[in-house]
C-alpha cells in the first residue's frame, strides 16, 4: 500500500485550495496519509524561499492573481487579503497533531475547516474558540485544542526538520517514497503516480 507524507501549513492559501482532493485520491488508490503540519516561514528561511511580504512587487501581484484564478477553478471562495493573515499557525498545528494521535474524526476535514476559517471566513486560526469549532466540525473532541501542547510543539518542530531533510520547500508538499510533489496543482501528478502511470 502506498503512503503519502503530507507536509502543509495551516495558514497556506494553497493548502486551502487543495481542499480534500488529497483524501479523495488516497481513498481511490488505497493509500494512507500522515499529516505533517509545519512552520512555512521557517521552511522558506531554511530552503531559499522568501515570505510573501518580502517578495518583489511583481511576485506579490502575480501571487494574488494566481490565487484568484486558482480559487475560481476550485470553486472555493477566497479573501485574497484576509484580516487574520499572517497569524500564528502553531496552535492550529498543535491541534491537528493532537487530533491525528487521538483519532476518531476526519483529518482532511479538519485541515479544510482550519484553512477555510482563515481564507474564507475571516476568523483567526490562532484563537482557541476557532480551533475548537474546527475540531468539532471535523468530528474531534474540541478539548484537543488544549491538550498535548509540549508534544505538539516538539512534533511541529520535527516536521520542519523532516521536511528540510527530505527536500520539501513549500506547502502543500506531498512525498511518496522518493517522489515529491509540490503544490495543490500537482495533485493530478500524484494521482497518476499512485496509479502507476507516472
Amino acid at each position: 500500500m502506498a503512503h503519502i507524507d503530507y507536509f502543509f501549513a495551516t495558514m497556506s492559501p494553497y493548502t486551502y485550495l487543495a481542499g480534500t482532493r488529497l483524501e479523495e485520491i488516497a481513498e481511490k488508490h488505497g493509500a494512507s496519509i500522515t499529516y505533517k503540519p509545519l512552520d512555512i516561514m521557517g521552511l522558506f528561511a531554511r530552503t531559499g524561499g522568501v515570505p510573501p511580504k518580502d517578495r518583489h512587487p511583481s511576485r506579490q501581484e502575480y501571487r494574488l492573481q494566481d490565487l484568484r484564478r486558482s480559487a475560481k477553478k476550485a470553486g472555493a471562495p477566497i479573501n485574497l487579503k484576509p484580516t487574520y493573515w499572517p497569524t500564528n499557525p502553531a496552535p492550529s498545528s498543535y491541534a491537528l497533531i493532537a487530533a491525528q494521535k487521538a483519532g476518531g474524526g476526519d483529518l482532511g476535514a479538519l485541515v479544510k475547516a482550519i484553512t477555510t476559517a482563515c481564507w474564507s471566513e475571516e476568523r483567526n486560526i490562532a484563537e482557541d474558540d476557532v480551533i475548537q469549532s474546527c475540531l468539532t466540525v471535523a468530528g474531534f473532541d474540541p478539548k484537543l485544542a488544549d491538550s498535548g501542547m509540549l508534544s505538539g510543539a516538539e512534533e511541529y518542530a520535527a516536521n520542519l526538520e523532516e521536511a528540510v531533510s527530505r527536500g520539501a520547500f513549500g506547502a502543500p508538499f506531498y512525498i511518496v517514497g522518493e517522489e515529491r510533489f509540490w503544490g495543490h496543482d500537482r495533485l493530478d501528478d500524484l494521482e497518476m503516480h499512485l496509479a502507476g502511470k507516472l
